[in-house]
């Protein structure tokens, strides 16, 4: 990484959590440059088909406070997505 993106990097991580996240989202969406039609649809229908399993109580969600602190007691962390220790959540 260069000292310029290094830069922007500690700049974009001292956003509030809302603006980071709109940020990322735009910077994952400027490489997606070939969608996949097939893909899309497939994670159109997948998205639909949990919203409907929520909708209708065959699932519950769970609150991020309760995911953070299951990451963190299994060694994982929610930063980079990998293990911290040699446990680690499948």
């Amino acid at each position: 990484m260069t000292e310029r993106t290094q830069e922007l990097l500690q700049k974009a991580l001292s956003l509030p959590d809302n603006e980071r996240a709109e940020l990322a989202g735009n910077l994952i969406a400027s490489l997606d440059t070939n969608i996949d039609p097939d893909v899309d649809a497939a994670w159109q229908a997948e998205i639909a088909r949990r919203a409907d399993q929520v909708s209708s109580g065959e699932v519950s969600t769970v609150p991020w406070p309760q995911v953070q602190k299951k990451a963190k007691s299994v060694g994982f962390s929610l930063r980079t997505g990998k293990g911290t220790s040699s446990t680690r959540a499948d």
